[in-house]
């Protein structure tokens, strides 16, 4: 197997698999491993809360600039900046505390892993050589898990002698190393070719497709809350010291094979029973902490996130995709949008609730209320239009 060949399935996936690792598991989810190292050293949670809401509107900004992108060459030399911008942000974090560069920082940093991440992503599907790529693509999404465990790994044995600045730094000279196989293998050479434009049609905005939107905001606000405090939560149950990276490595390996098992079971199922389901559980881990301190159940909230929310992202954006028909990027860009607000949203009122009442107790109480309502969305949906969901 040659890893080198730019036209082969694996060397593919495993650019794929870089990128997210990259993007996800370095430019954005590295914050979450290293947050109770920056908080016991420098950072506030209110300064953590707003950075976690600027990189997700950097985020937001990249996902609806992805929209507009139809031509191939655009795409790779967006998708190129995505992975420059990923690395220096990176670097950034490692070489300074000053608060305004990292507010920037993060922005930019949320804007880059948007491209990087979603402009790739449609790259490795366009260059697989398979008739039938859903099940490759589930591998190709299943590098989230691995992101968060990658980056995970090396943060704690890099922490046991140094710093949250030189784990900084050390990722930003991982993602630089890793950038040249990702551009190599994941480009096109001598490409003129233009994607078909799709016209905006409003038919798409049927009434259940808007509820449809609206559950899939709440389901950003469910990812975002444990997606940055899910290690500072478990560190702040009595007992818990300590155990919080552990919660979020554990949340990495849940994530690894999600993708795959809930598409399998829309697949064998309803959809919209399936995604009910998996936010059933996202809510019930959500939830955990607040009753109780056992370290077995605090860890099984870890499964129950990492298990859900990658394969939720997948179940939507599926869903948007069949509903959608002739109009896939409009609805789908819809769709990132709204996700987008929630993630953008949920931090800021994390923070503030934290902060009034000392705990993390009534923001996942709020948090696990906003995606209890997109359960009912969905129920509603499903009664409304039974059939056409299937």
């Amino acid at each position: 197997m040659n890893l080198l060949d730019k036209s082969n399935n694996t060397s593919i996936l495993l650019a794929g698999i870089l990128s997210i690792v990259i993007s996800l598991g370095i430019a954005r989810f590295a914050f979450t491993s290293l947050l109770p190292s920056m908080l016991d050293d420098f950072l506030g949670l209110t300064s953590a809360g707003i950075l976690a809401s600027l990189n997700f509107a950097g985020y937001l900004l990249g996902a609806i600039f992805t929209i507009f992108l139809k031509e191939i060459n655009s795409k790779v030399k967006y998708f190129r900046l995505g992975l420059v911008l990923s690395v220096l942000t990176t670097f950034i974090l490692a070489t300074t505390t000053n608060e305004y560069v990292w507010l920037v920082a993060r922005v930019i940093a949320g804007f880059g892993s948007a491209l990087l991440f979603l402009i790739a992503s449609s790259l490795v599907m366009l260059k697989l050589n398979l008739k039938e790529k859903t099940k490759a693509m589930g591998i190709h999404f299943s590098g989230i898990g691995f992101a968060i465990v990658i980056s995970e790994l090396i943060s704690q044995y890099i922490l046991k002698t140094q710093t949250w600045q030189e784990v900084w730094l050390t990722l930003s000279i991982l993602a630089f190393v890793l950038s040249f196989y990702v551009v190599y293998i994941l480009s096109f050479e001598e490409v003129d070719v233009s994607l078909p434009k799709q016209k905006v049609s409003k038919s798409i905005f049927s009434s259940y497709v808007i509820l449809l939107i609206v559950a899939y905001f709440t389901e950003g606000v469910g990812f975002v809350v444990q997606g940055t405090f899910l290690p500072d939560i478990i560190n702040s149950l009595e007992g818990l010291e300590g155990y919080g990276n552990l919660g979020w490595l554990i949340v990495g390996f849940a994530g690894i094979p999600s993708s795959i098992i809930w598409m399998r079971l829309a697949d064998k199922y309803n959809y919209l029973d399936i995604i009910m389901l998996a936010m059933g559980l996202q809510i019930f881990g959500m939830l955990i902490p607040t009753f109780s301190t056992n370290i077995y159940l605090n860890l099984l909230s870890g499964v129950f996130y990492g298990g859900t929310f990658i394969g939720l992202v997948a179940l939507f954006m599926n869903l948007a995709g069949k509903l959608a028909k002739n109009n896939p990027v409009i609805l789908m860009g819809s769709m990132t949008t709204a996700y987008g607000i929630g993630q953008v949203s949920a931090p800021l009122y994390s923070v503030w609730l934290n902060s009034y009442f000392g705990n993390y107790n009534s923001t996942l109480y709020v948090t696990a209320s906003i995606v209890f309502l997109g359960i009912i969305l969905l129920f509603y949906i499903k009664k409304l239009v039974p059939s056409s969901l299937d």
